[in-house]
């Protein structure tokens, strides 16, 4: 899966740009194309559909492009890296492109988790050093990906109540509210009541990890691949902090949903520093892989994208799944 030397000519990369994404403008966009254009062989791709993003990664990798770069938000990045491996279950033999990001959405957790910055114009410049770079080194960074059965994941996946804000959110967009983008406040807004409600649900999902026995009384299962997955604003939420692109996935679920036991946890999640424990909590920052059965069909969500009602997933780390532009990681500090 390695791409072909750059060295040897221009790059050819493809921009993908979601114009409906929460900070892309058409200005931006203009600044950012003549920028990458005296650098790279460029095509500009404005996605006008979900799925979109994934035709055009497609294409892009049939058409043997080198790069595609994304402007959007996580959910765009999901699409471009589904159509670039196609269908889960095994790795494409045929060369893919290396996949780079301009931050374009609210969040923008994948850009953040690579060290990416979240200024558009700062991650331009990034952008064009690291592909210089490349003409001496021939080696992008390499990284890890979630295959969660019916599609990849990127950075994170869950089952239950994340699941539940997710599909909140948009059946918010899609009852014809005009806003661009979903933004942090929307998102906590629809957090709290929906937290509060499945605190009165009994428990319904059963976790499988390996060599354990199955836990059963779970109430939502966090999957991440990278270290912080969310953010509260601008503050990073690390519920797997040893959790990296370069090794297993994270897991982090809960068998209570008692608002004075979690308290504490919610502030240790909130530091850095702080020891992520609890005696309700099951945590584990590198698995090979994870099962989660529901009772009864649970939402269930993809960075950040609601999937649907699910009974049961498997999740899956691949490691070196993708090439990406950006900083190779520092060597991880012990624990």
């Amino acid at each position: 899966m390695a791409c072909a030397p750059l060295g040897w000519g221009l790059v050819r990369a493809v921009l993908i740009v979601n114009p409906n994404a929460t900070s892309t403008s058409a200005s931006g966009l203009a600044l950012l194309a003549h920028a990458l254009e005296s650098r790279v062989e460029l095509t500009v791709e404005r996605t006008d559909h979900r799925g979109h993003a994934i035709e055009i990664a497609q294409r892009a990798a049939q058409d043997g492009v080198d790069v595609v770069i994304v402007h959007g938000g996580d959910g765009t990045v999901n699409e471009v890296v589904n159509g670039l491996l196609g269908p889960p279950g095994r790795l494409t033999a045929r060369r893919v492109p290396a996949v780079a990001v301009v931050p374009g959405g609210s969040a923008n957790v994948f850009a953040r988790s690579l060290g990416i910055p979240h200024d558009p114009i700062e991650a331009t410049n990034l952008l064009i050093d690291l592909l210089g770079e490349y003409r001496q080194t021939h080696a992008w960074r390499r990284i890890g990906l979630m295959d969660c059965g019916e599609r990849w994941g990127v950075f994170t996946a869950g089952m239950g109540v994340d699941g539940e804000v997710v599909a909140s959110v948009e059946a918010h967009r899609k009852r014809g509210r005009k806003q661009k983008g979903v933004t942090a406040t929307r998102y906590i807004r629809s957090a709290i009541p929906t937290v509060l409600h499945s605190a009165r649900r009994e428990p319904t999902l059963t976790l499988r990890l390996p060599d354990r026995d199955p836990v059963t009384g779970v109430h939502f299962v966090f999957v991440s691949n990278a270290s912080p997955w969310t953010y509260a604003n601008a503050r990073p939420v690390y519920t797997n902090p040893d959790c990296r692109f370069e090794t297993g996935l994270g897991v982090f679920a809960t068998t209570s949903m008692s608002v004075w036991r979690n308290l504490g946890l919610v502030r240790r999640m909130l530091s850095k520093k702080g020891k992520v424990k609890a005696a309700h909590l099951v945590r584990d920052d590198d698995v090979a892989w994870l099962q989660v059965t529901s009772d009864t069909p649970i939402a269930t969500q993809i960075d950040g994208d609601y999937l649907g009602l699910r009974e049961e997933m498997m999740f899956r780390s691949v490691p070196d799944a993708l090439d990406v532009v950006a900083v190779v990681a520092p060597p991880q500090k012990p624990s």
